[in-house]
């Protein structure tokens, strides 16, 4: 298991809970069990938010669920389900020291409104962070094997941004990207909750990977004929409209680092109703001009920046970018609001973010490495340029402990992993501690096991935007 500083340093990163963060290494790990379980790794696909966060899109909202349609009905069995996932309990606590008790496993089996049999289960666990005392916290599962599969699934990396990825990475048996359109969009028109309109609008938005209208209606009509209900149009959701506002932020705003607004979402439904009826694309804006010598870095940009100082702050601006949400920016020892739309690489190897600044449109660029500090900002805008900035590459952050491991197959006897030991403080003779800040890097000398993040200036003299958080030990 990872140490919890990791997590930490992770949370602070992103602007989002301790907790938030734990529950999806967490996640990742219960996904590995599942998909190296030999009962039922070609049963079992998965689908809904968690998929497109874990799957498709690694820049997203935090989701809390796994969602799956099993094509053996057989196996929504509680004592099938108890004795499979007490095996993948053991595996995982093997593989990892993530505690899954025995007794917090509970399957709930019930009848559907289609008269057929699906399950909710919990499974109780306790990772890095989790209180020592006290209940543990809960991920839940959503069983269906009656579900409309359209296409036919296929395998997909699972995004496991934490130092102890396995070697080779995990991999889950997925919906295809159309067919989780296509049943996000179902659900938007049955329930119409905020998670729905916030997955369609990001879906639709991604131009690089969306489906044809025809194809995406097509496998709508699909679903939608099998659950019983019509094929949705815009009317069919404007009253639905105060109860989705009023969710919005809390359904939302635990997922996300910061929330949009929700009429930046709302407004955008119109004019995905009309490529979906019509086929009428919506208009993209062209590209900022390559200045020459310009290459646009486009795919998992986080690769070629995790060693260049102000990297850190790109995740914040690519979530941004994908949300149609402006950022305050920290710069040359200024700060101001920007519209985020590209990256890109000059002659010389600097990474450059071309931005319009939001009050007057004015172009410019800033150098990545140095940007002291980047927020999102609740303030939504519509782009004049194409967004370049996507959804689809993560920023790898330097692990807090480097470590190549190989998944261990079921059966196999491994030595179980431990908490790591935690160090206390002790007095000025004692031992020193070290921390670096996950902003700046810049590194503290503490005598006192005290990792708390406080206001401070980086390496070369400029307040860092790490103000409030924790900091990384450093071994």
């Amino acid at each position: 298991m990872i140490d919890r500083r990791e997590i930490l340093a992770m949370a602070a990163t992103v602007s989002l809970r301790p907790d938030v963060i734990e529950k999806d290494y967490v996640l990742g790990w219960l996904l590995a069990g599942i998909y190296n379980h030999p009962a039922i790794n070609k049963n079992w696909v998965f689908k809904g938010g968690t998929c497109l966060k874990k799957c498709y899109f690694e820049t997203y909202r935090f989701s809390e669920d796994l969602d799956f349609t099993l094509t053996d009905e057989s196996q929504i069995d509680k004592d099938f389900l108890r004795s499979t996932f007490e095996t993948i309990a053991e595996w995982v606590y093997e593989q990892t020291g993530i505690e899954v008790p025995k007794d917090g496993l509970s399957f709930d089996i019930y009848t559907n409104p289609r008269g057929k049999i699906s399950c909710q289960g919990k499974v109780s666990y306790r990772g890095p962070v989790s209180p020592t005392s006290g209940g543990y916290p809960k991920i839940k599962l959503d069983l269906t094997a009656d579900e409309k599969l359209v296409l036919s699934p296929a395998l997909q990396p699972v995004y496991h941004p934490y130092s102890d990825e396995p070697e080779g990475g995990i991999q889950a048996l997925c919906y295809v990207y159309e067919e989780v359109f296509g049943e996000k969009f179902r659900a938007l028109a049955e329930r119409t909750r905020p998670r729905d309109l916030y997955d369609v609008v990001n879906l639709f938005r991604n131009s690089t990977i969306k489906p044809a209208a025809g194809v995406l209606l097509d496998i709508l009509r699909q679903k939608c004929e099998f659950k019983g209900i019509a094929v949705p149009v815009l009317a069919d959701l404007e009253s639905h409209k105060e109860s989705l506002e009023g969710s919005w932020a809390s359904m939302l705003g635990h997922q996300l680092p910061n929330l949009p607004p929700v009429e930046s979402y709302w407004n955008e439904l119109p004019a995905i109703f009309e490529w979906i009826e019509h086929g009428h694309e919506p208009v993209i804006p062209t590209a900022y001009p390559l200045k020459p010598g310009e290459t646009i870095i486009r795919e998992r940009p986080g690769r070629s920046l995790t060693v260049r100082h102000g990297a850190q702050h790109i995740e914040i601006i690519r979530f941004a970018a994908a949300n149609r949400l402006c950022v305050e920016l920290d710069y040359d020892h200024k700060t101001r609001i920007i519209e985020p739309y590209s990256l890109r690489q000059t002659q010389d190897g600097n990474i450059i973010l071309h931005a319009l600044r939001a009050d007057d449109g004015q172009h410019r660029s800033y150098r990545v490495d140095r940007i002291q500090g980047a927020r999102v900002t609740n303030r939504a805008f519509t782009p004049r340029y194409e967004v370049e900035l996507t959804s689809s590459g993560p920023v790898v952050l330097a692990p807090t402990v480097a470590e190549s491991r190989k998944i261990k197959p079921f059966g196999t006897s491994i030595r179980r992993a431990t908490r790591p030991v935690r160090r206390t403080g002790s007095s000025s003779f004692g031992p020193k501690y070290v921390f670096q800040c996950p902003m700046c890097q810049k590194k503290f000398t503490r005598s006192k096991h005290d990792s708390k993040l406080n206001k401070h200036k980086d390496k070369n003299g400029y307040p860092c935007s790490g103000r409030t958080g924790y900091l990384t030990e450093v071994k």
